[in-house]
């Protein structure tokens, strides 16, 4: 089995981190930093705006399970990739909606998914592509935040819709277990 990478921006890292958890064929979600200038950031620094990262998850997965196009699927159905920096009340470009491709092949992809997808919306939609150079693992408190955190008020008016629609739009997705 040969594990393959795809690294998304969609807003908040704690609400996409939870959106790609229960999928089968993904073994891991690392919550994380891309896209900007400063090395290594932390959290504080990364909100401030000035970073120029973006919060992201690195999803690791076995594509023979899932496909990268089925991440795609995913990635536009729980965030708005048409809100330019900003996923609901979240705002700044730390919270854009991006697609920090591996290499050519998941650049192509992700490129003609958008325009196929486009005309769907009712807005353009923003998504920025963008090669990944280094992918910034979250501090560990961010990991697995929704299981450790589920009262969390954020947590619950924002991720338990996402998770509802993920299992609305992609039940034959999800892991059996």
């Amino acid at each position: 089995m040969a594990t393959q990478t795809a690294v998304f921006a969609g807003g908040c890292f704690w609400c996409t981190e939870a959106a790609f958890q229960p999928l089968r064929g993904v073994q891991r979600v690392q919550p994380g930093y891309a896209g900007g200038q400063q090395p290594h950031p932390t959290y504080e620094q990364v909100c401030t705006g000035r970073t120029g990262h973006a919060e992201v998850v690195q999803i690791d997965y076995d594509p023979d399970q899932i496909s990268y196009q089925d991440l795609l699927s995913v990635f536009f159905t729980v965030h708005d990739p048409t809100t330019l920096n900003r996923q609901g009340n979240d705002i700044g470009t730390q919270y854009r909606s991006a697609i920090f491709y591996a290499d050519e092949a998941q650049r192509q992809v992700a490129e003609a998914f958008i325009a196929e997808l486009n005309p769907d919306f009712e807005d353009r939609i923003v998504t920025e592509l963008a090669p990944l150079d280094i992918f910034y693992v979250a501090e560990e408190y961010h990991h697995d935040y929704f299981k450790k955190n589920p009262g969390s008020g954020y947590c619950q008016a924002v991720i338990p819709p996402k998770l509802a629609k993920l299992r609305k739009q992609y039940a034959g997705l999800l892991r059996k277990d």
